[in-house]
């Protein structure tokens, strides 16, 4: 196991991570629950904390791949310019949740504008964290990146797809 397998074994938990929260924030707020509405909170801390081994992974996984046939250099600086980014976003939004955890941890009700500000700025990471990884996934995945035109195929593997086809009838 490498550097680059670490990164791309961690790198969906921050994703899948800030989506949960905001769809349990969203279904805390549709319940009137606050008990899901703390637990969404949580979620976005937890989040915050996952996103940080993933981005210092970046810079040793690009160690990894950075003379890879096929991998571009602009690829990566893009990539790891938007993971910052997400990554400062992640961290404003679970600072924002353990404040809002702390400062009203008695309190029977979390204040609307806490919940609110908490929800505005895990959509914003969220976007931000679909983004970076759409980029992340263009380093390796030429099918992803914009202008991709799948090759044409051969006249040899067009007799064998046939073939194959007509075995399966």
């Amino acid at each position: 196991m490498n550097w680059a397998h670490i990164h791309l074994s961690l790198n969906h938990l921050p994703v899948v991570g800030i989506i949960f929260g905001v769809l349990l924030l969203l279904l805390a707020l549709l319940r009137k629950s606050e008990e899901l509405k703390r637990v969404s909170l949580g979620v976005f801390v937890l989040t915050t904390l996952l996103a940080l081994p993933v981005y210092f992974t970046g810079e040793p996984a690009e160690e990894v791949v950075e003379h890879v046939p096929g991998v571009a250099e602009s690829l990566i600086g893009r990539h790891e310019n938007a993971a910052l980014f997400a990554l400062l976003m992640t961290g404003v939004t679970g600072i924002a949740a353990l404040i809002g955890l702390i400062i009203f941890r008695r309190a029977k009700k979390l204040p609307g504008w806490v919940i609110g500000a908490v929800l505005v700025l895990s959509l914003a990471t969220s976007g931000l964290m679909g983004w970076t990884a759409n980029l992340g996934g263009q380093i390796r995945h030429t099918e992803i990146r914009a202008g991709f035109t799948a090759p044409a195929e051969t006249e040899t593997e067009g007799k064998q797809k046939k073939e194959k086809e007509e075995d399966h009838e």
